[in-house]
């Protein structure tokens, strides 16, 4: 999956260079909010690339990154168990923006994103809501959505199903400075 997202940037970014905008330290935050504990962790390694002529996106974030949790042994559970991250390393989202944007101009929008989100091996259809914030030749896109556990086949054992969520809250922060 990564290769693949690499072949991405690599197609996007040999056209139209004057209205590519790329990032490599954008910040994903996850919250997992279960009735007997609160599990947060972040990455700042999230990259990503819009295609502004095409509205195309793409993000990607490794998911070997995230740090935080309530323990070195969480940290670990979640890599090892649950993300089962030497088979599924990364997580990402390809799309398309929906509306119009008008990326010479600063301003703030929100528009809409369709496009597949992929983790753990699977892939589902997303849309989401995404705050647009044109400034000084940068892009900084805002948003969250949720991710249900069962629709990633990712499995939690009923001995701690109390103290990890079924819907995990996922927020994304990126400022997208144009390709050079």
């Amino acid at each position: 999956m990564k290769n693949i997202l690499a072949c991405y940037f690599v197609l996007i970014t040999t056209c139209c260079s004057s209205q590519i905008f790329m990032c490599k330290d954008g910040l994903t935050k996850f919250t997992s909010e279960a009735p007997l504990e609160l599990i947060k962790a972040q990455s700042n390694k999230t990259a990503g690339v819009i295609d502004a002529p095409n509205k195309n996106v793409a993000f990607s974030v490794d998911v070997d990154s995230f740090e935080g949790f309530n323990s070195g042994l969480q940290r670990e559970h979640f890599r090892e168990n649950y993300m089962e991250t030497d088979k599924y390393r990364t997580a990402t989202f390809k799309g398309k923006i929906i509306e119009d944007i008008d990326f010479t101009k600063s301003g703030t929008v929100t528009v809409r994103a369709k496009g597949t989100f992929s983790i753990h091996g699977t892939e589902k259809e997303k849309l989401v809501k995404v705050k647009v914030t044109i400034k000084d030749k940068e892009v900084t896109i805002e948003t969250n959505f949720e991710v249900p556990l069962e629709d990633h086949n990712i499995k939690i054992p009923k001995v701690v199903n109390q103290k990890i969520a079924s819907v995990i809250m996922v927020d994304v922060k990126a400022t997208l400075k144009p390709k050079a």
